[in-house]
């Protein structure tokens, strides 16, 4: 028998944020934000790889790059939203583009809120608890539909 430990306990309380972006400079220093301000991290390269870490480790919260070679996150995104068990995890989507025009279109694609760069790191913090808090509240982390038997 495995009994827990305290490091077990410590990782099971921490939120997990995937976070897709194709830069590696870009996805480090995201990464050791996120890490700092208190967070699990997991990390994927490109849109089909973001929909194989999502499928498989249910995050609290996704960031998408928007614009990566291959699939794009807002089409990775449509495709994150057709499984049962991720259509209310928040994605905010993150990109160089700032017009609403863009915004408008991450929203459409399944996007909780769209976050142009440069960014203010308090302002995406703020952004990334309420989403996680609105989505616990809500009573929504999981659905009767989505438990496997």
């Amino acid at each position: 028998m495995e009994y827990p430990t305290a490091q077990n306990y410590a990782a099971a309380a921490l939120r997990t944020i995937l976070l897709v972006e194709d830069f590696d400079d870009t996805r480090l220093m995201m990464k050791l934000w996120l890490v700092k301000n208190g967070y699990r991290v997991l990390e994927a390269e490109t849109g089909q790889e973001a929909i194989n870490v999502a499928q498989r480790e249910r995050p609290d919260l996704i960031i998408m790059d928007v614009m990566m070679p291959g699939m794009n996150g807002l089409d990775a995104t449509q495709r994150i939203r057709e499984y049962q068990a991720l259509r209310r995890t928040p994605i905010v989507a993150v990109s160089a583009y700032g017009a609403d025009e863009y915004r408008s279109i991450a929203i459409e694609a399944g996007c909780n809120e769209y976050v142009s760069t440069p960014f203010e790191p308090s302002a995406l913090a703020e952004l990334i608890k309420s989403l996680i808090a609105s989505r616990e509240s809500s009573g929504i982390n999981v659905l009767p539909s989505d438990l496997e038997l």
